[in-house]
């Protein structure tokens, strides 16, 4: 199962920049340290965002969860990154209920063993 309309996903810059790539964030940290050692930093956040809907968009997804607010969307696979050794991620997408654009929520390592 792909994203659905993968086309209009949406990856706020607020999400990469305050979140995924903050080494000040509270839950964020440890994968601030994840991606920036790949390469991928706060002032090219764009570069993560262009990733993460390149990710989404190259692999299916490994589940769907419904919930009173809509849809959450589990995407497993490899991510290309600015260095080249390319990690596994796991990237988490929503769609809310009536709703139809995907919004990134959140990405992590995959462990070797999922």
């Amino acid at each position: 199962m792909k994203l659905p309309n993968f086309e209009r996903a949406t990856v706020p810059r607020e999400k990469i920049v305050n979140y995924l790539l903050s080494d000040t964030h509270p839950h964020g940290h440890h994968k601030a340290a994840f991606f920036r050692s790949f390469g991928f930093s706060a002032d090219n956040w764009l570069e993560l965002a262009e990733a993460l809907l390149a990710h989404a968009e190259k692999h299916e997804g490994v589940r769907a969860e419904d919930s009173p607010f809509g849809v959450r969307y589990v995407i497993d696979g490899i991510m290309e990154s600015p260095d080249g050794r390319n990690p596994s991620i796991r990237a988490v997408w929503f769609i809310d209920t009536g709703g139809d654009e995907p919004r990134f929520v959140t990405a992590f390592p995959l462990k070797k063993d999922a």
